[in-house]
């Protein structure tokens, strides 16, 4: 079984644990409320560095997804105790012009790139899906990034294009192959400060509401953190349904949102 398939399960059976029985008309509108409600999901970047902020994310309510790289000295134990926290767990591959032991870089061959892989998934277990660090000398490379996508594909992980390259070929590479894929719509805080990262949830919101979802990408920078920790216990009022990652992809069934394509389809 996938990991979107068991993922899927598992939705299904919360579903019918939350009370909704055969001629629950309440129960049953509620749930098709939800179903409706623009649709966020987020994922925090880079960690494993720094074990306070580390923290702060395992303690955010709500089903955040925790990429962390695996050349960092927490890399092992964060992975565990965000198991543990119940929330998603993914590896934050490296690649050029990102360096070091893990990183996909386009000198080396494809036996060394799968060592790589292969080493940073043991260094940061219970991964559910990868997404890459960096990168912008990378993800426009077809060949590395279909072998990548055929190696997910085989050990049932699933895969989010950070896009830091306006030329990525990644998403495309996963689409091809029906790879359980996403692409990242908004970067929270590539200027960290607060009025910066502010406008950028703001921007989020509305996304999310202009086209059914969104996938949101921070930082573990102070200004991010204190955001988050005040306004995603308010999303729900405010009319939006934050997800984790394997709803989303569910939500999207891997089809492109129209920055990146065209009629689902990434360019």
């Amino acid at each position: 079984m996938s990991w979107v398939e068991r993922h899927l399960l598992g939705a299904l059976l919360l579903i019918g644990a939350s009370g909704v029985e055969a001629g629950d008309t309440d129960g049953a509108e509620r749930l098709a409320a939800v179903a409706r409600m623009p649709k966020l999901a987020l994922v925090i970047d880079d960690l494993g560095q720094n074990t306070v902020r580390d923290g702060r994310v395992l303690a955010l309510p709500g089903p955040v997804a925790m990429a962390i790289l695996p050349d960092t000295r927490h890399a092992t134990k964060l992975a565990e105790q965000a198991r543990t926290a119940g929330k998603t767990v993914m590896l934050h591959l490296p690649m050029a012009p990102a360096g070091g032991p893990y990183a996909w870089q386009p000198q080396l061959p494809q036996a060394e790139l799968d060592r790589r892989l292969d080493n940073a998934l043991t260094k940061v277990p219970h991964s559910s899906g990868v997404n890459n660090h960096m990168g912008s000398q990378m993800t426009d490379r077809q060949p590395p990034m279909a072998a990548l996508m055929s190696e997910l594909q085989q050990r049932h992980l699933f895969f989010l294009d950070s896009r830091t390259n306006p030329g990525t070929i990644a998403a495309a590479a996963a689409q091809q192959i029906g790879l359980a894929s996403l692409s990242r719509d908004i970067f929270l805080d590539d200027d960290p400060s607060p009025e910066a990262v502010a406008a950028q949830f703001r921007a989020a919101i509305q996304l999310a509401r202009k086209q059914g979802s969104v996938v949101v990408i921070g930082h573990p920078h102070p200004a991010t953190l204190a955001l988050l920790e005040r306004e995603l216990p308010k999303l729900g009022a405010q009319g939006i349904d934050w997800v984790d990652i394997g709803q989303m992809i569910a939500t999207r069934g891997n089809r492109a949102m129209i920055a990146h394509g065209a009629n689902g389809v990434y360019r």
